[in-house]
């Protein structure tokens, strides 16, 4: 998934990258290197682990946040310093791999939430996002943005085996359901492959997307009532607008 930031021009603890290309040529998506303050306090706050410097779970954990980054923030996969862009592939839950160019023209979000159950069944129809679509979607349901942080590793490189934890704070509308105000969270277990750069070539991730989708759709269904600025009466959102229908 993806941590979302604000777009200023400014280094970052957790991400590589970011000091060092605030004036190069490198394209970013929102015109400059991107600034993580709300979600890094988030992280902060919210860990259940806080790895040594320089130990091999902080370094595990770096490197994606910063593989995140870059996935989210750079236009052009040539800008990466994260993966191996000629072997990269990125393989969720067993389906077939994507490839770094692949990954980077659908999102993260989509390429994480990517389904084989028929459409009714579909919690999220990734195919029908776009990249736009599904960050805009992500950041106003969790507003002070999605955190993630290695819970352990259990081997090192070249092939990296860890459990991560993913979540949020359910502040904003997400896909017609008002916000709760909950903590959203799930959990799962990644395998990284690196080159001898500690360049990802192959991710593999595995996790229930119904741990995410249980806490965004529990959320009342939002009514025709609801203002224009997306905020919710939570009244009128349980008992439906007294203007429409009622069954």
């Amino acid at each position: 998934m993806a941590e979302e930031a604000l777009i200023k021009k400014a280094g970052d603890k957790y991400r590589s990258f970011l000091h060092d290309e605030a004036e190069n040529i490198t394209q970013w998506r929102h015109g400059g290197p991107p600034i993580y303050d709300s979600v890094n306090q988030l992280f902060e706050e919210g860990r259940t682990k806080e790895w040594p410097k320089g130990s091999l779970e902080e370094v595990v954990q770096n490197a994606i946040k910063s593989w995140e980054m870059e996935l989210s923030h750079k236009t052009r996969l040539q800008d990466f310093k994260t993966i191996n862009p000629d072997k990269f592939k990125l393989i969720v839950n067993g389906r077939e791999g994507l490839s770094g160019e692949e990954t980077l023209r659908i999102g993260s979000y989509n390429a994480l939430l990517k389904s084989s159950l028929p459409k009714e069944f579909q919690y999220y129809k990734a195919d029908e996002e776009t990249f736009e679509s599904s960050h805009d979607a992500f950041r106003s349901a969790l507003p002070r943005g999605f955190a993630w942080e290695v819970l352990s590793v259990y081997s090192g490189p070249p092939v990296i085996s860890f459990k991560f934890r993913h979540w949020g704070f359910f502040e904003g509308p997400f896909k017609g359901h008002a916000p709760t105000q909950e903590k959203v969270e799930f959990y799962g277990f990644g395998v990284l492959k690196v080159d001898e750069s500690l360049r990802a070539e192959d991710v593999e991730v595995y996790y229930d997307p119904a741990e995410l989708f249980g806490g965004l759709l529990k959320g009342a269904l939002i009514s025709p009532c609801q203002s224009e600025d997306n905020t919710v009466n939570t009244a009128t959102a349980t008992r439906g607008c007294p203007f429409s229908k009622q069954t």
